[in-house]
């Protein structure tokens, strides 16, 4: 496949949504509905559910048609490695974390990059699920020609906690 060099996507070019195939509708329900507090904007029969956040159509989609009782993809094949979802305040992912740690919902990873602070977990079908937010751009890290550098340290979970004033 031959591409043009000189093509650059629009710069208000973003993921819309994502379309998951589940093995258990109800059970991914609980977990996007239920512990990540997406709402419900229509079921497709008992086959497939749309999930969003503030009004829109949908963000997550969730689907059977392919996958009803099927066990996980393996974790060393091809595919998603996780659908990331983008809080808009560092309190509002202190939120979430609250919500999960009270839930006993086991997080896979915590981790500060630089740019964001992210928390890791995994829904029931084994899919990597990412709840982070972004720093302001400009405390970004930068190396010294000004390009930009990320890096994974361990996130401080109980500072993180500190944004709701409750410690």
């Amino acid at each position: 496949m031959e591409t043009e060099n000189n093509y650059k996507a629009p710069d208000l070019a973003r993921i819309g949504h994502v379309h998951l195939k589940v093995s258990d509708l109800k059970r991914s329900l609980d977990f996007y509905q239920g512990l990540l507090g997406f709402e419900l904007t229509m079921m497709y029969g008992d086959q497939a559910a749309f999930l969003s956040a503030g009004g829109y159509h949908h963000h997550i989609g969730l689907n059977t048609w392919h996958s009803l009782n099927s066990p996980p993809s393996q974790k060393q094949s091809v595919g998603l490695y996780h659908t990331a979802f983008l809080y808009p305040t560092r309190k509002d992912l202190a939120q979430i974390f609250d919500r999960i740690r009270r839930g006993y919902y086991p997080l896979t990873g915590a981790s500060d990059h630089g740019v964001s602070e992210a928390l890791y977990l995994n829904d029931p079908d084994g899919n990597g699920v990412e709840l982070y937010w972004d720093r302001p751009k400009e405390q970004w890290p930068k190396n010294a020609d000004g390009s930009l550098t990320m890096f994974t340290r361990p996130l401080d979970l109980d500072n993180l906690l500190r944004e709701l004033g409750t410690m």
